[in-house]
């Protein structure tokens, strides 16, 4: 489950720093995928109307927090 976690907080850091470039500049590099968030789901957030380089980032920071979270938390870790 711990794996799991890691995976899908994995993919959305990179979603968030990819819908951040996007946001300064053009993301050529599987955009439909990488910015999803940027383009389909803060557009649909009135309060976030002109701060969706500050949602990207802060959706790339929560993820690298969950990240760091699950790695604490998980039991197989080595270096107990």
């Amino acid at each position: 489950m711990i794996k799991a976690i890691q995976t899908v907080a994995f993919v959305v850091a990179v979603m968030g720093v990819s819908g951040a470039i996007d946001h300064l500049f053009v993301q050529p590099f599987l955009s439909q995928v990488l910015n999803f968030f940027n383009r389909f789901v803060i557009p649909g957030i009135p309060f976030l109307e002109g701060y969706e380089l500050y949602a990207n980032l802060f959706i790339a920071a929560l993820a690298v927090t969950i990240l760091i979270v699950s790695d604490r938390l998980d039991p197989n870790r080595s270096d107990k």
